[in-house]
């Protein structure tokens, strides 16, 4: 068996140079996340030219998991997520709105002629975009049109957040700093972050934890935090830009000429759809800030419906409760992770039925 042909070196080149250039703006107008925003865009760009990247490498993808999950770690306060806990109800019952919304908006989409409800559904249900790609011809959808709709919903999500954010909640690129304590030089930032992701990752596999290149290095992180053995340690800034461009390479490169003609007439109502669900959310949001006291930026962020590295990469360079934002995107990702199979299943025995 022949191995795979490595992908051009220059496209990697001029993708990186158009996210260097496109972070270096975005950085001057105070844009939080700018390298995700920036590499999403030009990735996208040159995606729809064909002279992108075919794909992002599986390995490159989970490392960039792991030092965004490591970021979060070694930000987390054992104070807000004492918080958190007081708040469960209130947190859960938003996490699973934040889910309904997206359920009933893909039952909508499967109104269209051509598209099954279970279709829709897969197609719209926020969380776990590459999951729900893996098991959508195993439960009887179409693959290709989930395929394109969960990262146009990524797309969207991430392109809108970094405006939504500093035009109404007034986030600025520039909030983010170091926990208190002791910043050690960057080569023991770089030191924790390899053990970090080289104990986190195999040991999320073992226990088959979703998401697991984010939670596996986050949880490491989180616990030599909070204990003091990290002493002030965190991951290099330029390791962290690269990462977040990273993240947004990896939902633009999708995005080719051929894979937006497979669903072309669906793309309005798609478009309509997922807009109506992040208003929804939004709303959700607010009303969860209202419950908790949480600030109303955080509730913005924390229900989100999807593009959850890009969430936590605005949460971090905007300065606000990284540990609440997290806490409450990864209830909804679980709950998403136990329920949406089944109900996938029962829309299927329906269709089947019908």
């Amino acid at each position: 068996m022949t191995a795979a042909p490595a992908q051009p070196v220059g496209q990697w080149v001029l993708l990186l140079v158009l996210t260097a250039a496109g972070t270096a703006g975005l950085d001057a107008l105070a844009v939080p996340s700018p390298a995700l925003f920036a590499g999403l865009i030009a990735a996208a760009a040159l995606a729809l030219l064909g002279r992108a990247p075919a794909r992002v490498s599986r390995r490159l993808s989970l490392s960039a998991q792991a030092v965004v999950g490591v970021v979060i770690g070694v930000l987390a306060q054992a104070e807000t997520l004492i918080a958190v806990a007081h708040d469960w109800l209130p947190v859960l019952l938003v996490g699973c709105g934040t889910l309904a919304v997206s359920m009933a908006a893909g039952l909508l989409l499967g109104r269209r002629p051509g598209v099954s409800p279970l279709t829709g559904m897969l197609a719209l249900t926020a969380g776990g975009a590459s999951g729900l790609v893996a098991v959508t011809r195993e439960l009887g959808g179409d693959e290709r049109i989930v395929a394109v709709i969960q990262y146009l919903r990524v797309v969207l999500v991430t392109v809108s957040m970094p405006v939504v954010a500093a035009t109404i909640y007034g986030a600025s690129g520039d909030a983010a700093a170091p926990p208190p304590g002791v910043v050690q030089p960057w080569y023991l930032g770089l030191l924790l972050t390899v053990v970090c992701a080289a104990v986190g990752v195999p040991l999320a596999r073992v226990l088959r934890v979703p998401a697991g290149g984010l939670l596996g290095p986050m949880t490491v992180a989180l616990v030599l935090t909070l204990t003091g053995i990290a002493h002030g340690a965190v991951p290099p800034g330029a390791l962290v830009e690269l990462a977040y461009a990273v993240i947004g390479w990896q939902a633009g490169v999708r995005f080719t000429r051929e894979s937006l003609r497979v669903v072309g007439g669906l793309l309005p109502t798609a478009v309509a759809l997922i807009a109506a669900v992040v208003a929804l959310c939004a709303a959700l949001g607010a009303l969860l800030a209202t419950l908790t006291g949480a600030t109303p930026l955080e509730g913005y962020l924390a229900t989100t419906p999807g593009g959850i590295y890009a969430v936590l990469a605005t949460a971090i360079s905007s300065g606000v409760d990284v540990a609440f934002v997290v806490a409450v995107q990864v209830l909804r990702v679980i709950v998403m992770l136990l329920v949406a199979p089944a109900i996938a299943r029962w829309v299927a025995s329906r269709q089947r039925g019908t």
